[in-house]
């Protein structure tokens, strides 16, 4: 059962939502809000899987409050603007619905949610390179590098695979409590975010770069 809030200042669009994730099985919404300090009492006293998020509100922006909610709660974005959607794959939404959505819509945004947490364990990525299946243990992975239509793969025994994929279609593959995207050009395990020096995280050999658009995911890790 995916356990879920929605949050957004319309009180219609709350209604929405409510009428459709009804109609959806194995999903609870648990309330909704349209105050986001209700909504954040609501999450530190009882953690969600999901929230349905609006990004325009009179107080913080959607994707500012999604970045400080601490624990990990997947987010689909439902807006009337589409000019955020950049920004809200960069922070790893499951999907971002634009106003009006349909009931269809709304439900294979669900789909996703339930993709996804059913791969979550899933500790190995298969991606295919140099003609053949190549079958990785996530703990074997250092750093994943975007470089234009590719990306490659470096290995704890300094090998590398490089294999024509997105850095978005990568991301997909990763697990989210295990893997994040600190720079639109990289993907490292959480685990190994130890040292950060000016803006940069050090691994091993590597001195990676934190993207503005990531500093508040990646300190969050930190600070834990």
């Amino acid at each position: 059962m995916i356990k879920a809030i929605a949050l957004d200042d319309e009180i219609l669009a709350l209604k929405i939502i409510e009428n459709y994730a009804g109609k959806i099985e194995n999903l609870s919404l648990e309330k909704t809000f349209n105050i986001q300090s209700d909504a954040q009492k609501h999450l530190n006293k009882y953690p969600v899987d999901l929230i349905f998020l609006d990004i325009e509100m009179p107080s913080k922006n959607g994707m500012d409050f999604y970045k400080s909610i601490s624990q990990n709660t997947k987010v689909i974005f439902t807006t009337a603007y589409s000019e955020y959607a950049v920004d809200a794959f960069s922070i790893n939404a499951v999907d971002y619905l634009l106003k009006p959505f349909s009931f269809e819509r709304f439900k294979a945004a669900v789909e996703k949610v339930k993709v996804s947490s059913e791969s979550a364990d899933v500790k190995y990525l298969s991606i295919r390179a140099d003609y053949k299946l190549h079958k990785i243990n996530f703990d074997d992975i250092i750093l994943i590098e975007g470089l234009d239509d590719y990306i490659q793969i470096h290995l704890a025994d300094h090998s590398k695979i490089t294999a024509r994929s997105s850095m978005k279609n990568i991301l997909e593959k990763l697990s989210e409590k295990d893997f994040v995207r600190v720079h639109r050009s990289y993907i490292v395990p959480v685990k190994l975010i130890k040292t950060i020096v000016n803006r940069n995280i050090h691994i091993g050999e590597f001195i990676i770069p934190i993207g503005e658009t990531f500093k508040g995911v990646v300190m969050e890790i930190v600070n834990k």
